[in-house]
């Protein structure tokens, strides 16, 4: 009845809530809204079907430095190992099975301070990027380039000085053998265009021998450029091609000289040739028309060799 005080309820307990007890009275209408349709099944991340989805992707290979090089197969390793190539990592598959090459390339990482990473085979597929890699995998950081003008000062500061500059060359196996010649005639440096150019990589490592740790190569932004810096230096430009107009026999090499190497294809490009105070070509008496890029080169610095024990 309306006014019963004494019915059960009635009156409020000291220190309750005031309002509703039992309901949310309208207090939770922004948590009660709606959250918009259902995903579809693999796109939950806890649904089955999502967990199938994430299996069933392709696993990229792991990321790289822009120039890290990974060298693949027992041979090639153990080569670069010998030569002295300064690596960052061995990876070895687990279960592989061992034979002299792999037992000599830990050994010799070891020896070397490489660290040595037995890791899985399906982990070192997804490094290297296929399956082509026999159980063993070399990590060749990016090679530290020197500058040209830390090159021209070393090469003055012990004359007569010695460069040699490759224009158009792009088979690292001729990089690496004319810094191997380079270090074998007592050459100061060697200088590489920095586009459409061969660069240092672990075969050009492989093919110097490990001269090219001990051969200085920079990179020029611009190579007619820097050639013509240099010649303001004192320094003579020599091009190296098969249809130079100087034959080696009457090349004077004890000035200070950059010896200029093109590609076997196409020589010189027209604009380092321009640049060059005498394009120098080595005399055959075979029937060969050229000379391989690198053996050439080996030839004219050996004539240079020569005529500076005089």
């Amino acid at each position: 009845m309306a006014g019963n005080s004494r019915r059960r309820g009635a009156v409020r307990k000291p220190g309750t809530k005031k309002g509703a007890t039992v309901g949310s009275g309208g207090q939770r209408r922004r948590g009660l809204k709606g959250r918009g349709p259902t995903p579809p099944a693999h796109l939950r991340p806890y649904h089955p079907a999502a967990k199938r989805a994430v299996k069933q992707q392709p696993r990229r290979p792991a990321k790289r430095g822009a120039d890290t090089e990974v060298v693949l197969g027992r041979n090639p390793v153990l080569e670069c190992l010998r030569a002295g190539v300064p690596a960052t990592a061995l990876y070895v598959a687990m279960g592989t099975e061992a034979d002299e090459r792999l037992t000599e390339s830990v050994t010799r990482a070891a020896a070397s301070g490489i660290a040595i990473l037995e890791v899985p085979r399906a982990n070192l597929d997804r490094i290297t990027g296929n399956g082509l890699h026999q159980g063993i995998a070399l990590q060749v950081p990016p090679y530290n380039y020197a500058h040209p003008d830390d090159l021209l000062a070393a090469a003055l500061d012990s004359p007569p000085a010695l460069l040699v500059a490759l224009d158009n060359i792009s088979d690292p196996r001729n990089l690496g053998a004319i810094v191997r010649s380079v270090a074998a005639f007592a050459g100061h440096g060697v200088l590489i265009p920095q586009r459409r150019s061969v660069s240092v990589t672990a075969v050009a490592w492989r093919a110097s021998a490990g001269a090219a740790a001990r051969v200085p190569v920079a990179r020029a932004t611009n190579l007619n450029r820097t050639l013509r810096n240099w010649a303001d230096r004192g320094l003579r430009v020599i091009g190296l091609d098969v249809r130079g107009e100087t034959i080696l026999d009457d090349l004077a090499g004890t000035d200070p000289l950059v010896v200029v190497v093109g590609s076997e294809g196409k020589g010189l490009s027209r604009l380092v040739r321009e640049n060059c105070d005498e394009v120098v070509s080595v005399p055959m008496s075979g029937p060969a028309e050229s000379l391989n890029a690198a053996v050439a080169a080996g030839v004219v610095l050996a004539e240079i060799a020569r005529q500076r024990r005089r």
